[in-house]
């Protein structure tokens, strides 16, 4: 056996022994049967973060305009489809909002576990997120809580599709996918410059965000109060991840827009300190004109 196959067992060792028995009804499925290459990207997510702004540093940033045109639009359709797709499956299945078990839909349950396997290979895809901001050299958005949100949701959803793959678990990636298509929409639009006056919401978006949380929350500690059979560990973790999310996406709503106001106020200040000074040598000048008139 060599070194990479002892990693591999020892990840998949480390994870079957927090969580258990995976469920069968998943195995095959591309990047489920072994945790490694999900950790390795990960990983690679992580150094190319690290190592890319190193290489950025004295190179020109790269525009990237059509790229990302081209990455938006095929997200906002990839979340679309899921969007569709799920409310489709779940309907056909006949699920229950409040909790919904494992097991209690049969072959409709693949259905929904087939959505979500393609939820969980976007958060894969969304990592170029972060890559377009390295080689674009906007660091500044390269922030705890972006890579936080990109490596831990791409780990996450690897544990959800191969212990908990439908049932209760269709509702957070239902509502994250109508987010997605109103986000990437705006940062493919934003990539068009005439269209940059009809872009007036984007605040909006951070507090759809946070009622996506909030939501999300209210679901999960439901199937407490309420329980059918769903693990009550996953619930307890969802609930602990998205108060994490809450916090972070406040404080960097309170950041973001608290500047804002405050340039907005200073640049304010600083107008009226212009006029003030403009009238005050427009009154002196018109009283020296009368002085020299009367003279």
């Amino acid at each position: 056996m060599n070194h990479l196959e002892k990693i591999d067992r020892l990840l998949n060792s480390i994870v079957d022994s927090l969580f258990g028995e995976r469920d069968t009804r998943v195995r095959g499925w591309l990047l489920l049967d072994s945790y490694s290459p999900t950790f390795l990207l990960t990983i690679t997510y992580l150094l190319t973060i690290y190592l890319g702004t190193k290489y950025m540093r004295n190179r020109p940033a790269h525009s990237l305009k059509n790229v990302l045109l081209l990455y938006n639009f095929s997200i906002t359709m990839l979340s679309l489809y899921m969007l569709v797709e799920l409310m489709l499956s779940v309907w056909s299945a006949g699920y229950r909002l409040q909790c919904q078990g494992l097991h209690e839909a049969g072959e409709a349950d693949i259905r929904v576990a087939k959505v979500l396997w393609w939820y969980y290979f976007s958060k894969l895809i969304e990592f170029l997120d972060t890559i377009f901001i390295v080689l674009r050299k906007k660091n500044n958005q390269i922030s705890f809580l972006h890579v936080y949100h990109h490596a831990s949701m791409f780990n996450i959803w690897w544990c959800v599709l191969n212990w908990i793959p439908c049932g209760q678990s269709f509702f957070g990636p239902m509502l994250n996918s109508f987010i997605h298509i109103l986000m990437y929409s705006y940062y493919g639009l934003s990539t068009i410059p005439s269209m940059h006056k009809y872009l007036w919401w984007k605040r909006y978006l951070t507090q759809a965000q946070l009622v996506q949380f909030l939501l999300t929350i209210t679901h999960t500690v439901s199937a407490w109060v309420i329980p059918c059979g769903y693990p009550l560990g996953c619930l307890k973790f969802q609930t602990f991840y998205m108060c994490t999310l809450v916090v972070l996406f406040v404080n960097f709503y309170m950041q973001t827009y608290r500047k804002r106001k405050l340039e907005g106020d200073r640049i304010a200040k600083v107008g009226d300190l212009k006029n003030s000074h403009s009238n005050g040598l427009s009154s002196s000048l018109n009283g020296a004109n009368s002085k020299q008139k009367l003279q």
